[in-house]
């Protein structure tokens, strides 16, 4: 990627002119050590992640309407240093996250429980974002379908009383 750069200030910058021909060379080695630089930063990424999910996504599968669910993600600490988990954030208040504030050593695991209570039918995929180690993050899916139940008691059955003004 360099080598273009290089040949396109070579061919543009005239270094025959004892005047400018020092200052030429000083810019195009800036430009090249910038470029480089940039390049480096962009391309400089951790060798592996410090936080392993088991999994990361969870299906519900079908669930009745108001009644609570949970499910654990297991995490472990891969890396070499202390693990801190310094938010774990829900998309939506109708699902509720739960985790230890204390670090995860390495090697350590650790669990996220995750709560989601359904108001409305239908299905659902809620997002949960897990901040750690000041700015990395991760996410973890939970999702399923919830179904309407009924809304009272269920009716009166007309051949119970009926039965019981039988006598034997």
């Amino acid at each position: 990627m360099l080598q273009p750069i290089f040949v396109f200030f070579h061919l543009s910058i005239n270094f025959d002119d004892p005047k400018t021909s020092y200052m030429k060379r000083l810019v195009t080695l800036a430009v090249l050590l910038t470029t480089f630089f940039f390049a480096r930063a962009q391309t400089a990424a951790p060798a592996g992640e410090m936080l392993q999910l088991k999994e990361t996504e969870h299906d519900f599968g079908k669930i009745p309407q108001g009644k609570p669910v949970f499910y654990t993600f297991e995490i472990s600490n891969t890396g070499s240093t202390p693990l801190k988990l310094d938010n774990v954030q829900a998309s939506c208040g109708c699902t509720t996250p739960e985790w230890s504030r204390d670090p995860i050593a390495p090697g350590a695991s650790a669990q996220i429980k995750v709560g989601f209570n359904a108001a409305a039918e239908g299905t659902f995929t809620k997002p949960i974002t897990i901040v750690y180690n000041g700015n990395r993050s991760q996410q973890i899916v939970i999702k399923g379908l919830v179904w309407k139940t009924p809304e009272g008691a269920a009716p009166a059955n007309a051949s119970i009383q009926f039965l019981k003004k039988q006598t034997l």
